[in-house]
């Protein structure tokens, strides 16, 4: 056996034997060629955990209207050059109705932080959406305990809300209006009633290092997460990081190798954003352990408006269409799309 792999297969059984932030950076940052046997890993895991399955899950993003501050967010509150919008009810039944009847069985209500929408007022929404047979995962950020308990009641169960990064002073830069035991108190909140519960993080923050990413996976282990979005850095337009330089889509597939060695069973989607950095790397993200692609829905003359980070143009083309398109891509891939 060569060197290098002798060195990855001894760092891949220890991190196997007992997990550390020091033995998930030292991965995080090994040669190219050494990192292929984390990769192998990883595929052999979600194939013995979760076959050749990806399930595909519609987003409709519904307000795009925000009460925070995010410094890297280009819907951030203070950008004034946003034009807002908001979904009305009978819409977000509409588009979900489309959604469903093109073959999504999970619809992802997402939302910038927008509290016009009440607790009674997304409740009726979400029965609205559950009526249709399908599950319902929201994503509304930050809220009241009893707040998650009336949708919870309402039908929803699952809720996605990134905890971003796990250092809490990183955590203070980015995000002048909230702290992160503020975010995981809602998260522990939202696991106590009952929901599946989605975070998940950004690689290549201004500041971060790759111990501050290995302590961002193993928090996705302390929470008891389900599923978990890991992407890369985008820098936006209108925001005080604009000029940042952007995440690496290389290390961003490391971490999501890293975490499904690690959680076997998580939902692990091939990010929107690293597709928007790196398309041709996010293919390769369901050999590294993906297994889930969330894709848009929302109606074309709002989708441009949620712009979150840069992303390509807006097509016209149908949610059934599309819902097609991404199909014989899965299937390119020999996988198969749920």
């Amino acid at each position: 056996m060569k060197r290098n792999e002798s060195c990855a297969g001894e760092l891949l059984n220890e991190l196997k034997d007992g997990v550390s932030s020091v033995l998930l950076a030292q991965a995080l940052m090994l040669p190219e060629e050494e990192f292929l046997a984390f990769y192998a890993a990883a595929n052999e895991t979600c194939l013995r955990e979760k076959g050749k399955y990806v399930h595909l899950r519609a987003i409709i993003e519904f307000s795009n209207c925000c009460r925070r501050q995010c410094r890297y967010c280009g819907l951030r509150s203070e950008n004034r050059r946003i034009e807002r919008y908001r979904m009305r009810e009978s819409e977000i039944a509409e588009t979900a109705a489309e959604a469903a009847e093109a073959g999504y069985k999970t619809i992802i209500l997402q939302s910038a932080e927008d509290p016009w929408y009440t607790a009674d007022k997304l409740a009726e929404i979400v029965e609205a959406v559950t009526s249709l047979g399908t599950i319902v995962t929201l994503s509304v950020g930050e809220r009241s305990p009893e707040e998650y308990r009336v949708w919870k009641e309402a039908g929803a169960t699952r809720y996605l809300l990134k905890h971003e990064t796990a250092d809490p002073g990183l955590y203070r830069t980015l995000h002048p209006c909230g702290t992160l035991e503020e975010r995981l108190d809602c998260l522990r909140e939202l696991r106590g009633l009952g929901y599946e519960v989605g975070s998940g993080f950004m690689v290549g923050l201004p500041g971060q290092t790759p111990e501050t990413i290995a302590n961002d996976i193993l928090l996705l282990g302390d929470l008891g997460c389900e599923m978990a979005g890991i992407g890369p850095f985008v820098p936006s337009p209108d925001t005080p990081l604009k000029d940042a330089a952007g995440g690496s889509a290389e290390l961003t597939k490391r971490a999501l190798a890293l975490t499904r060695i690690l959680y076997p069973g998580m939902a692990l989607p091939a990010t929107t954003a690293l597709s928007v950095i790196a398309p041709e790397i996010r293919d390769t993200a369901f050999g590294a352990g993906a297994d889930v692609v969330m894709k848009t829905v929302t109606p074309n003359r709002y989708r441009k408006l949620y712009t979150i980070y840069p992303a390509p143009g807006v097509g016209t083309t149908n949610i059934a269409d599309d819902r097609r398109k991404v199909e014989e891509k899965i299937r390119s891939l020999d996988r198969i799309p749920l």
